[in-house]
């Protein structure tokens, strides 16, 4: 992993520069059909759109695998989730998954893009007691885990769902994503859950090399696809649920009136769910 920087958790009060080039986050939301975007996020968004038309899909597919994954594990009794490169809260994030289970569901929202930090500490507001936004680095577990704003709302001595939705792939080889994982889940006490999706890069419907290509605009540098395969060696020994390590499409379907193009093959996504033993 690189090295962490001294205060990691500083306000992300974005610069103007921050506004000039596209975010993943951003460009996240314009792909879900939100309104927390600039031009320059809509531009890339077109871009991505026109070399991969399920480009769109993928984006929903895996927002909707959040909303299960989330579901299930409010189900299985957590009430506290640190959602990792959380992007911007819209419509149906987490906490609000959660709380429609658990009404009491603590969140900790995480997340690199300071305007998306901004764009989160707006729609959140001073009124959602139990729930914050840190501008952090994932790649540093120790750090982030100590930042004020996280402490304040996870009591690590719980179990607590680490959350890493369609961010791991923005980790390159160099900063061991595999060491990202497991230097939460060490922090974390048996109980404790990890949810988990990943750009694939051997799903043989989705050109792949063109988002690898098109995602270098993004200040963190292009995004990396992984294998199935890959994917597991990142997530390591965490004890998967069923139906394991598939595409996010095939992880517990929900029963749909109409099917898309994705729903019974492959999504972009590989998705898993498990849970840290002791």
């Amino acid at each position: 992993m690189v090295d962490a920087p001294s205060y990691p958790w500083s306000s992300g009060v974005p610069e103007p520069g921050d506004f000039d080039r596209p975010s993943s986050a951003r460009v996240y939301d314009f792909l879900l059909g939100g309104t927390s975007h600039g031009a320059v996020d809509r531009v890339l968004g077109r871009d991505l759109m026109r070399a991969e038309p399920l480009v769109e899909s993928i984006a929903r597919e895996n927002r909707s695998f959040l909303r299960r994954a989330v579901t299930f594990l409010a189900h299985a009794g957590i009430d506290q989730f640190l959602d990792l490169g959380s992007g911007i809260p819209t419509m149906g994030n987490t906490h609000e998954v959660a709380r429609r289970v658990r009404p009491d569901a603590r969140v900790a929202y995480v997340d690199i893009d300071p305007v998306a930090v901004a764009h989160g500490e707006l729609l959140l507001g001073p009124g959602t007691r139990g729930v914050s936004v840190t501008h952090a680095d994932l790649r540093h577990p120790e750090a982030v885990l100590a930042a004020p704003s996280v402490t304040e709302v996870l009591d690590l001595d719980r179990p607590v769902a680490v959350l890493m939705f369609s961010v791991l792939q923005h980790v390159p080889d160099a900063d061991d994503p595999a060491g990202v994982v497991a230097g939460y889940l060490s922090r974390t006490v048996p109980g404790s859950a990890l949810a988990v999706s990943h750009f694939s890069g051997d799903d043989p419907r989705v050109d792949s090399e063109a988002i690898r290509r098109l995602t270098h605009a993004y200040p963190g540098g292009t995004a990396t696809p992984r294998s199935g395969a890959e994917l597991a060696a990142i997530i390591g020994d965490v004890e998967l649920v069923e139906p394991g390590l598939v595409y996010a499409a095939q992880w517990r379907p929900e029963n749909r009136r109409h099917q898309g193009p994705l729903d019974t093959a492959c999504c972009g996504h590989r998705a898993a769910v498990g849970f840290v033993r002791g």
